[in-house]
């Protein structure tokens, strides 16, 4: 099976409702840098340069040098950004949560899909 950056895209969005939290990300970042959002900037800056990493053509393992080892540094990006990039998301929308209703602490939720 050949495998593309377009392909490993396609998989890395659908990964637990990625699509659905675009807008979420972009508010998380357009708060954190107001500085509403108290966030480490290590925090929100290693995901998206993980993500820049693999849409962009240039890659430490080429795909058309070394056509299995290619494919396989980005699937490692990809594995370790998304989740951690949803995982920041989620945090900030538990904090936004609290906000919205005065500073009330969120202390069970459930995370639908």
């Amino acid at each position: 099976m050949k495998y593309s950056k377009l392909n490993l895209a396609k998989e890395a969005i659908n990964h637990k409702g990625f699509v659905k939290k675009i807008p979420d990300i972009f508010r998380m970042v357009k708060m954190w840098r107001k500085g509403v959002y108290p966030m480490k900037s290590i925090d929100i800056i290693l995901p998206l340069l993980g993500i820049l990493y693999v849409i962009s053509p240039i890659d430490l393992l080429p795909e058309f040098a070394i056509p299995i080892l290619g494919v396989m540094d980005d699937l490692a990006v990809l594995s370790l950004t998304i989740p951690k990039l949803i995982k920041e998301v989620d945090k900030f929308l538990l904090w936004e949560a609290e906000r919205k209703y005065n500073g009330t602490q969120v202390i069970d939720a459930e995370i639908l899909k």
